[in-house]
């Protein structure tokens, strides 16, 4: 499988309902920005990172893989993913100018992409690659029905729908507000409306400080949330060490870090209760495997990050036994030929050769954008 080229492309596809918005940002698009590799015997591998469809910095990302990547990996044995992998995060003069952001985005790319070049040669969908599934089913939890932006009857009503009528067991609702008494309120409400055999998460995508946190805290342990996600902001290891020891409320986070250190970091210092991989903030599926190990070893739960990654995530959460959620966002989904699909609060577990990282030819058509 000696690498032939390397063809970067950008897909800027839009969100549920023409936008939404946390606490941090509003986003009309997401930016699916990535790699095609093509071996010299004509198979091809998909690989791609999430960006908020800011056409500029997806550049830098294509940039990176263009200019930097390429060059290391052409003439390669693509099967040889850990050998590939090493020989880029540790370059030298990359690893100078990154280890964080553009490069490891860029990386995450690349490295998807020889994994599901790896599978397809294999003919075999990424799980089955990996080791085989560790579970029956896979439970979803709906991220797309709890946006800071919708109004709270809107919310509720969409909760409520989500239970009731797509059978979802599991939803997040996003907080932030800069009065979290507002928050407390349009969570209660909700709870009200699904019940209390629901679980319902909370995502404050990093926006409070601690004593704000611990405010609401003492006012949400009554709602029964399974996890706090991103509290904080993203690299505060003391205080979300705190927040951890001050309440009942689990914590949660992950997509906002890049390395294994920085989760170790996290686990060490019992900051962390559910632990968050992206794999495509991460340097792609190998780093991600070393997180997941990592997590396993200290008995923690492993929920990854979507966002909207669950093409990917589907085949890594069915593998890795620490995994019992997955994040639904059906953003890109309908984009690629095995999307990620939901049934009765399920992912269904895919079954075509790959990593599930293949875009339609109507995806390329639809939402391509140049790369210069």
């Amino acid at each position: 499988m000696r690498i032939a080229r390397i063809e970067p492309f950008i897909l800027h596809i839009p969100v549920t309902g023409g936008s939404i918005a946390d606490s941090t940002h509003r986003i009309s698009h997401w930016g699916v920005v990535g790699t095609k590799i093509v071996s010299e015997d004509g198979l091809t591998g998909y690989g791609f990172t999430g960006t908020h469809a800011d056409l500029a910095s997806d550049r830098l990302i294509t940039s990176c893989i263009r200019d930097c990547y390429a060059p290391l990996l052409v003439g390669e044995d693509a099967s040889e993913h850990s050998r590939l992998w090493l020989k880029l995060a540790r370059h030298p003069a990359l690893q100078w100018v990154g280890r964080a952001g553009i490069t490891q985005l860029a990386l995450a790319a690349v490295d998807i992409a020889l994994w599901d070049l790896k599978a397809k040669k294999a003919g075999v969908p990424l799980w089955h690659l990996l080791g085989g599934a560790s579970k029956s089913k896979l439970e979803a939890y709906n991220t797309d029905i709890g946006w800071l932006s919708i109004p709270k009857d809107e919310l509720v009503e969409g909760a409520r729908m989500a239970v009731e009528r797509d059978g979802f067991h599991r939803i997040k609702i996003k907080v932030g507000h800069a009065d979290p008494m507002t928050d407390i309120g349009r969570l209660e409400a909700v709870r009200r409306a699904i019940g209390d055999h629901v679980t319902m998460a909370i995502d404050g995508n990093g926006k409070w400080d601690l004593p704000t946190c611990k405010r609401f805290c003492a006012r949400a342990e009554a709602l029964d949330l399974l996890w706090f996600e991103e509290p904080l902001w993203y690299d505060d290891i003391g205080s979300h060490a705190e927040l951890a020891r001050s309440t009942s409320i689990p914590v949660a986070l992950g997509e906002q870090l890049y390395t294994l250190d920085a989760f170790r970091a996290f686990v060490q210092a019992g900051a962390i209760h559910y632990v968050q991989p992206d794999v495509t903030r991460l340097s792609g599926v190998t780093e991600y495997i070393q997180v997941a190990e990592l997590t396993l070893a200290h008995r923690l739960p492993v929920a990854p990050h979507a966002g909207e990654m669950s093409q990917v995530h589907v085949h890594l959460a069915y593998w890795h036994p620490a995994t019992p959620v997955l994040e639904y966002i059906p953003w890109i989904k309908d984009a690629f030929a095995d999307p990620a699909t939901v049934a009765d609060g399920c992912f269904l577990r895919p079954q075509q050769p790959g990593a599930g990282t293949t875009p339609t030819k109507d995806a390329f058509q639809r939402f391509a954008k140049p790369l210069a």
